[in-house]
């Protein structure tokens, strides 16, 4: 399988890039900074771009299978600008299925159910300034005809991979309060085979 992997210098990118290349599919990279990529294989495929770029968008879907996006906000507006452009290159180019790292955040409040955990105190980050830019990405790719699913771990800390954790569809699992980057990026990664969450935000902690 061929598989477009966007924010593939973070965290949660750099592992799934790891899984794709284990499990010998190949992959491709948009990145602004090649040297950032340590790995050396010949089914990565390392491209120097912007996600902002159209052009460069375009030239990373060339026969692409699935797309996935692991972009940070960092403090700016990249995820909220980029994904029109994603979406776009992914109908010209007939590619349906994209997977995307949100956060907890932009899913449903259980105390306030039609509301999302940022909007309501349940979520306990202080700035929503991040989820805003998530809710931003949902709404672009409800709208959107594709095969989307949105991993959203809680808290991120670094760690070794467990491979146990609880997943809720469009919820935070029950008193979940963290989940690694190691077992985020293994869950994402399965969804590549996966239709079971087909157009689903999934909530993931331990």
């Amino acid at each position: 399988m061929n598989i477009l992997i966007l924010g593939a210098t973070g965290r949660v990118g750099s592992q799934m890039v790891t899984y794709s290349l284990n499990d010998r599919h190949h992959v491709t990279v948009l990145v602004r900074t090649p040297e950032k990529i340590e790995l050396n294989n010949e089914n990565l495929t390392i491209i120097q771009g912007n996600v902002l770029n159209k052009e460069d968008i375009e030239r990373a879907m060339q026969r692409i299978d699935v797309v996935v996006s692991a972009l940070n906000t960092d403090g700016t507006t990249t995820l909220s600008e980029s994904m029109p452009l994603i979406i776009e290159a992914m109908e010209n180019e007939g590619i349906n299925r994209i997977i995307t790292i949100g956060t907890a955040g932009i899913l449903q409040s259980r105390t306030m159910p039609n509301s999302l955990r940022y909007q309501t105190g349940e979520s306990k980050q202080k700035s929503t300034r991040a989820a805003k830019e998530h809710h931003r990405v949902y709404d672009m790719l409800k709208q959107s005809a594709l095969d989307w699913t949105i991993v959203c771990p809680t808290y991120l800390p670094d760690g070794e991979r467990i491979g146990q954790y609880r997943i809720e569809r469009n919820f935070l699992p029950e008193g979940g309060a963290r989940i690694s980057v190691s077992d985020t990026a293994e869950f994402a990664f399965k969804q590549i085979k996966s239709n079971i969450f087909i157009k689903s935000r999934v909530g993931i902690a331990y």
